[in-house]
């Protein structure tokens, strides 16, 4: 469901991206290249998902066990794990994102770059082509502004979750009366 709206969001922040809405966006891109274009990253998506989210848990957890042992509610704790849980993530999986990135904007001046007229599919072929035009470095492109955008987001979301499991728990063992 998320992918084809990566895929508009990512074309619409092209530089001199063609499409000037969202729907013009969907409209354009469902009518020169058909449905497929919506999930040509879907594969490299998955394969970014669930090394980010297996990264993530575990570091979250591990932080918690450092630096919150009794596991109580403490806000200080769950936001600094979770955003540095998040910075992690991002920087480990910033090579599958740059791969998805190509792949869902079929950017023209890298696909004239490495001589390939048509579409690019496949996370195979969009890893050799990052490789083709950049090397090592390529993979790692955007990683700065990709730990930026996790940190907070991943901070909130653990700080949101920790927040309503002691305000539930609390009121679930508040609620309850004695024998």
């Amino acid at each position: 469901v998320m992918n084809p709206a990566e895929v508009v969001k990512q074309r619409l922040q092209m530089y001199d991206s063609p499409h000037r809405s969202a729907l013009r966006c969907v409209w354009t891109v469902w009518r020169t290249e058909g449905l497929g274009a919506f999930y040509r990253s879907y594969t490299t998506q998955l394969t970014m998902n669930i090394p980010f989210q297996s990264i993530h848990f575990i570091t979250y957890e591990f932080l918690q066990e450092q630096v919150n042992p009794h596991r109580g509610y403490n806000p200080q704790s769950h936001i600094i794990s979770g955003g540095l849980a998040g910075a992690l993530a991002a920087a480990a999986t910033t090579p599958l994102d740059v791969c998805k990135t190509l792949l869902n904007t079929q950017e023209n001046m890298a696909l004239n770059l490495a001589n390939i007229s048509g579409r690019l599919s496949g996370m195979a072929n969009a890893f050799r082509m990052v490789y083709q035009l950049n090397g090592l470095p390529g993979y790692f492109k955007g990683m700065q502004a990709r730990i930026i955008y996790q940190m907070p987001s991943t901070a909130i979301s653990w700080s949101v979750y920790e927040f309503f499991k002691y305000f539930l728990t609390k009121h679930k063992l508040e609620s309850r009366t004695p024998y």
